[in-house]
């Protein structure tokens, strides 16, 4: 009895010691580089926004998010059910507030603006009849979101369709609607307020002037594989 005492205690210290060389080996997720710098967007997005949204806010989800994941690894570990559903908040607002970010951030670029070129335009006219009508629909989507949340162009693999839709506080495209995000735009008031105030269509109708169009139809063809 004593035997068998002690081999299920060198099993439970072995398992645990897994668990956490397993929970220390996890890469914890970063803050990304942007590829252009803090003024480099304005006068449409001016640099104290975008480092106070990149290096504050972006920075804030990413802590949040590795933090609640450490926490969620242990109730794991432990078969603590109602630790692991009482994190699920936690896990989606961090978790998509970096998702939708990381995103964000590659959808601009001081180079951007204009109007997307070849198979991207192609299919925005498709499902929408014009450019400027996709940008109409989408900002009017933007601008109506109710208190904080994100306007999103996304692509709908089941049909091929490019879609329109509205996200509320950081809940991401993707795990939401279905969606494969490619052009969000983030109508949280930090990402605007100092500027624009609570003029919310006026940063709406200026975002579109930094829009990375490259950027948005990479994701195209990459969603459609």
């Amino acid at each position: 009895m004593l035997c068998r005492v002690g081999q299920i205690r060198r099993c439970a210290a072995s398992l645990s010691q897994t668990i956490n060389q397993v929970a220390a080996s996890r890469q914890k997720h970063t803050l990304p580089d942007l590829t252009y710098d803090y003024g480099a967007l304005e006068p449409h997005i001016c640099a104290e926004i975008m480092q106070l949204h990149h290096s504050k806010h972006h920075a804030t989800y990413v802590n949040n998010l590795n933090v609640t994941e450490e926490k969620y690894q242990e109730a794991l570990a432990k078969g603590d059910v109602t630790t692991q559903v009482a994190l699920q908040p936690a896990l989606k607002f961090n978790g998509g507030g970096h998702i939708n970010h990381t995103i964000f951030w590659t959808n601009l670029s001081p180079n951007g603006g204009g109007e997307p070129q070849g198979e991207l335009m192609e299919a925005i006219k498709r499902d929408f009849g014009s450019f400027q009508k996709m940008k109409e629909k989408m900002s009017a989507a933007t601008v109506a979101v109710q208190g904080s949340g994100w306007g999103w162009l996304g692509y709908e693999k089941e049909s091929g369709r490019l879609r329109i839709a509205a996200c509320a506080n950081q809940d991401p495209l993707q795990g939401s609607t279905g969606l494969i995000p490619l052009l969000g735009i983030d109508v949280w008031e930090h990402a605007y307020y100092l500027q624009y105030k609570n003029v919310r269509p006026d940063y709406v109708k200026a975002i579109w002037n930094v829009v990375n169009w490259e950027n948005v139809s990479e994701r195209l063809q990459i969603a459609k594989k």
